[in-house]
């Protein structure tokens, strides 16, 4: 008795059809990571920005004073009211600044030259508040 041998079909060519087992996987892999990041990436600030009604002028005089104002120059120089303060004097002149004026009216703005370095501004922000201020505005444009 002849045996059988078994028939073998040859493979033809190459196989056309896409495995989109691994796509998928990766995608859904993105996808996770995104959305774990996403809410951490998330910084928020209160922002109070000025009401849109014209300021009215009144015949009597306001008693509210005018903001103080810390400049920030491009070399990283702080001026308080207009006079060069150094890094070791500022929160104790800003405390003694601050304090002279009522209470509810011990605001500042900063306005930080566009050169100037990032840190310092953070820096000088973080001084104000522990000098004691109330409020802190950014102003961008020259007074």
């Amino acid at each position: 008795m002849r045996s059988r041998r078994p028939i073998v079909k040859p493979q033809s060519g190459l196989q056309s059809d896409i495995n989109v087992t691994p796509l998928v996987d990766v995608v859904l892999v993105l996808l996770i990571i995104f959305m774990v990041v996403t809410p951490l990436m998330r910084g928020e600030f209160q922002l109070q920005l000025p009401s849109q009604e014209p300021a009215t002028t009144e015949a009597t005089p306001s008693k509210e004073l005018a903001p103080g104002l810390v400049r920030l120059t491009a070399d990283g120089t702080l001026l308080l009211e207009g006079q060069p303060v150094s890094e070791a004097d500022y929160v104790p002149r800003l405390r003694a600044f601050l304090e002279a004026r009522p209470q509810g009216q011990r605001g500042l703005f900063f306005q930080p030259d566009a050169r100037a370095p990032y840190t310092r501004l953070v820096a000088a922000l973080d001084g104000a508040k522990a000098a004691g201020a109330e409020a802190l505005g950014l102003s961008v444009e020259h007074p």
